[in-house]
């Protein structure tokens, strides 16, 4: 059975009919869905984290919840927006919990990315580079959950907007709505920061 849809490449089955399986026990399929979605479900929660091992743990976390709730899954929507919405419930339980020593680690994973490569070809580009990431991402945390997950998404992952309002449960007016308060919020904590290194007058 495992040869059946030992990877995404080339597999007859749908997402959905690979659930049917997975509810009923089928590890196989399973595994099939972990290999379709581990690498997008990463991007996501890593955009949401900035840390690559919280970010793992998340993701295991994640298909952990979705196997355990499979029963509770209805074809209503698609397995990859079930899925979405459990990995930002998630990032959002997570940055609740880590609100007060946020900031610490982000600066320490930061740090880590900023002398991983000892010799940049250009040390005056990439000390600017990593001040616009250092503001961006500063001023991205700054914000509420839910204005956070509307930039990652859209702007970052650049969903489109029906791909959102189906994941939010939601109108694809009310994304947009949301979007453009979020970018507007967002605008207000990034430009002083940029401001700050020069970025901008």
């Amino acid at each position: 059975m495992e040869e059946r849809y030992a990877g995404a490449v080339g597999s007859v089955l749908t997402d959905e009919q690979l659930a049917a399986k997975a509810r009923a026990g089928d590890t196989s399929a399973m595994e099939e869905l972990y290999l379709r979605y581990r690498q997008p479900i990463f991007r996501i929660v890593y955009r949401s984290t900035r840390n690559a091992d919280e970010a793992e743990d998340i993701v295991q976390e994640v298909f952990l919840k979705a196997f355990e709730r499979l029963h509770t899954f209805r074809e209503q929507s698609r397995f990859s927006t079930w899925l979405m919405r459990i990995a930002l419930n998630l990032c959002t339980d997570r940055a609740r919990m880590r609100q007060r020593r946020q900031l610490l680690v982000e600066r320490e994973a930061e740090h880590r990315l900023a002398w991983s490569h000892p010799k940049p070809p250009d040390p005056l580009e990439s000390v600017r580079r990593y001040a616009f990431e250092e503001a961006f991402y500063t001023a991205l945390h700054q914000l509420p959950a839910h204005h956070q997950q509307l930039i990652i998404m859209r702007d970052l992952e650049e969903m489109d907007y029906e791909q959102i309002a189906e994941i939010l449960g939601v109108s694809v007016g009310a994304v947009k709505l949301r979007v453009m308060r979020a970018r507007r919020a967002f605008k207000a904590k990034l430009e002083p920061l940029l401001r700050a290194i020069g970025e901008i007058e």
